[in-house]
């Protein structure tokens, strides 16, 4: 089970301004903490993306969204819905420390962390 999970729901539902959703899942490969339900929100809600360090499903849903999703795996079990979570803090994603604030930059192969914004 996930030692932490954003309340992305509630999240995803509020104005994103352009920022990245970071879902703390402790890396667990047993359930799906976001689908296309959510990846469909966080799109109409202006959200740059969503990063889930754990899995995610509704995998064509995903990719229609116009949001970058981001995961350690695909798996059809949702998750069970707890309304646990906690906002704008510090997590460790595989390793690395993502903090409120921080700029994250994407592409297939990856993601980079940073504490300021990167210019070209």
């Amino acid at each position: 089970m996930p030692r932490r999970q954003l309340l992305g729901q509630s999240r995803c539902g509020v104005a994103g301004e352009g920022r990245v959703l970071v879902v703390d899942g402790g890396g667990s490969l047993r359930r799906a903490l976001v689908g296309g339900n959510l990846a469909a929100a966080a799109a109409r809600n202006g959200w740059a993306g969503v990063v889930v360090d754990g899995c995610v499903r509704d995998v064509a849903e995903l990719n229609a969204a116009a949001v970058g999703i981001r995961a350690l795996a695909l798996i059809p079990l949702p998750t069970e819905r707890r309304g646990e979570g906690q906002r704008d803090v510090a997590v460790l994603i595989q390793g690395v420390w993502v903090r409120p604030g921080d700029w994250l930059y994407a592409d297939a192969d990856g993601i980079v962390v940073s504490a300021q914004a990167l210019t070209a």
